[in-house]
């Protein structure tokens, strides 16, 4: 799947966000913040799928 991933700079801060997850995460870098959201997104992802909504999650992404 695909995924959008907005990143800003708040202060020294980086922060990237996947509005379709409404998942974010920050670094002190954009290579760092790229790292940091993907291991956000994996973790929310697989623990949808402990929680049995993983199936909700994806067919909202893509109605």
């Amino acid at each position: 799947m695909e995924y959008d991933i907005i990143i800003f700079k708040e202060d020294e801060t980086y922060v990237a966000y996947c509005p379709e997850l409404d998942v974010s995460s920050c670094g002190d870098s954009v290579e760092h913040v790229k790292e940091m959201l993907k291991t956000a997104m994996r973790l929310f992802l697989e623990e949808a799928e402990k929680m049995g909504t993983l199936k909700n999650i994806i067919q909202e992404m893509i109605c």
